[in-house]
């Protein structure tokens, strides 16, 4: 009995403390079993377990058109599942017109009618509801930006009065003009494309697609001549692809700026990712589903869905996710095996990873320099130096000396020489990339480190870790570096403050740990030593030599030099 009172007061906790309530709070029709399913749809709902929570949701729906709280979340959870039609259905056949009157069921009609080119039916929404009771700042630009498309694909000219949303309203003015064939399209793209403040390369994809269907091909090969396979986005890599190998009709096929339902739809994946990038995953997909829903064409999305399912361990709907892309995808199919590859080592080890992917890799008749270089990461990531360094190495001549990919991939055989202990060569590589990018924090961190390692050029490490924390004053590594530099120079005050940092920032790196303890020693405080080397010892990734050396530490403490 006392069981069942504790689930009612969870129930009815959760009813009203989630985001999705509502005033309307009718449960006439929960008798014991439904109670039950329907509790059991909540807590699976909140766990992120979403197809359990459609399953409990769906053997509970004779609640769906008498408790308002039971038809938001069963929509949510169908439009997470992909079961779009279905959740505009039961949001169209709800009895109780008042209370469906809440943001996703009106987004989810107007992308209804889109889906069936009726602008009309879309716009008139807008004009029925300028806001919603409670409605958050996010969903008030999504709004607001989804009103002036429509007016634009409806109209043929751009909404008089409009809400400023910055970077949001920059993007969507893009598109209107490219829709519009604006004479201006070129200067908007080149605009976002080039601004300062973040990274939209992406855009340039929509942009060769705009040339595309304009006729305008040469255009469009002389912009993806300065656009390098290794540093650019898996998008537009592949657009590249596409128009050196004469098949740039395929640009136009999954996205044309003179279709409103890829333009919503790459909206739609906008707000995706602005959800992932703040790790609101669940939210994140729920947009990446619609975006897919108004586009399927576009599959490319389907990438972000992968990535946002292998962030939260589910690894069975990660893998189903990647089967979309197909061979003839290349970089995405790429894309796949690359991530299949990170899941088995998750699930089994990371030899089967590699050798998965060196498979897959010894299949490729003509690999680019983005595959090389993701195997050669892979080699060096898995130890596998010296095969690792036979991949830079094939890769190096084919960039000019100024380039900064030179200096990144000089900066990665540089580290594997250095793994092998073969520091003339490690030494030579980082030096020299660092000729080409001499502020590089990441680059005189690793130098530096390494010179500390061997008990080389002091004086000169510290230096250069100055230098590198004056610009990357967060960075746990380079914090731990510059910490261990003052206290390899006797500076053990200075050395305990930059370590104390480092360990806040990565408390389960093993180095960190070992190096935090042995300045707690030279400090006199052995007890709080010996609890950060004991930490050690338990943690995954300490690897052999740090644990029998920490051992030594906990008998014997450190000796004097």
């Amino acid at each position: 009995m006392f069981v069942k009172k504790i689930k009612f007061i969870l129930f009815f906790f959760l009813l009203y403390q989630t985001p999705l309530h509502s005033k309307s709070t009718s449960l006439d029709n929960l008798n014991s079993k439904n109670l039950s399913k329907y509790f059991s749809g909540i807590v699976a709902f909140e766990n992120k377990d979403n197809s359990l929570a459609l399953d409990f949701f769906n053997s509970s729906k004779i609640l769906l058109n008498s408790h308002e709280p039971f038809l938001r979340r069963y929509v949510y959870s169908l439009v997470l599942d992909n079961k779009i039609s279905q959740a505009i259905n039961v949001i169209k056949n709800y009895k109780n017109k008042n209370d469906k009157d809440f943001f996703d069921a009106h987004l989810l009609l107007i992308i209804d009618s889109l889906k069936k080119d009726n602008l009309n039916k879309a716009y008139l929404y807008f004009k029925k509801i300028d806001s919603f009771p409670n409605q958050d700042k996010f969903n008030s630009a999504i709004w607001e930006s989804l009103k002036q498309y429509i007016f634009v694909f409806k109209e043929n000219k751009f909404l008089n009065s409009k809400e400023n949303f910055g970077k949001l309203s920059i993007i969507s003015e893009t598109f209107q003009r490219c829709y519009l064939e604006d004479e201006n399209t070129d200067a908007y793209f080149s605009k976002l494309i080039n601004d300062a403040d973040g990274d939209y390369t992406r855009y340039i994809f929509f942009y060769l697609s705009y040339l595309t269907e304009n006729n305008r091909l040469e255009e469009a090969q002389k912009i993806i001549r300065d656009i390098e396979y290794i540093d650019s986005t898996l998008l537009l890599s592949q657009g590249k692809n596409w128009i050196e190998e004469e098949n740039s009709n395929k640009l136009v096929n999954v996205f044309s700026c003179k279709n409103p339902n890829d333009i919503i739809s790459e909206f739609l994946f906008l707000i995706s990712n602005l959800y992932s990038s703040q790790d609101n995953f669940e939210k994140s997909n729920f947009y990446l589903s619609l975006s897919n829903f108004l586009n399927p064409k576009f599959k490319f999305n389907l990438a972000l869905v992968a990535e946002n399912q292998y962030f939260n361990q589910e690894y069975a709907k990660a893998k189903k996710t990647l089967k979309n892309f197909k061979k003839e995808d290349n970089f995405y199919y790429w894309f796949r095996v690359k991530k299949e590859a990170q899941i088995i080592a998750k699930q089994r080890n990371k030899q089967e990873s590699l050798n998965y992917i060196t498979a897959e890799f010894d299949k490729i008749e003509y690999p680019n320099k983005k595959m090389i270089f993701d195997i050669a990461n892979f080699y060096k990531n898995s130890k596998q130096y010296e095969e690792a360094i036979k991949y830079y190495t094939n890769l190096i001549d084919s960039f000019e000396d100024n380039s900064e990919i030179k200096s990144d991939i000089l900066y990665r055989r540089g580290g594997s020489y250095e793994r092998l202990n073969e520091f003339e060569k490690a030494d030579k590589d980082l030096l020299k990339a660092l000729q080409i990018t001499p502020n590089d924090a990441y680059i005189l961190n690793y130098l530096a480190y390494s010179w500390l390692e061997r008990n080389y050029k002091i004086n000169e490490a510290i230096k250069m870790l100055e230098i590198a924390y004056e610009s990357k004053s967060d960075d746990p590594y380079i914090i731990d570096s510059i910490g261990w530099a003052y206290y390899l120079i006797d500076d053990f005050l200075k050395a305990e403050k930059f370590l104390r940092r480092a360990v806040e920032l990565m408390p389960e790196d093993p180095i960190v740990n070992d190096h935090y303890g042995d300045i707690l020693w030279k400090l006199n405080r052995k007890i709080q030593a010996r609890y950060f080397w004991s930490n050690v010892l338990d943690m995954k990734d300490a690897d052999k030599e740090i644990i029998e050396k920490i051992k030594i530490k906990m008998m014997e403490g450190i000796k004097k030099s």
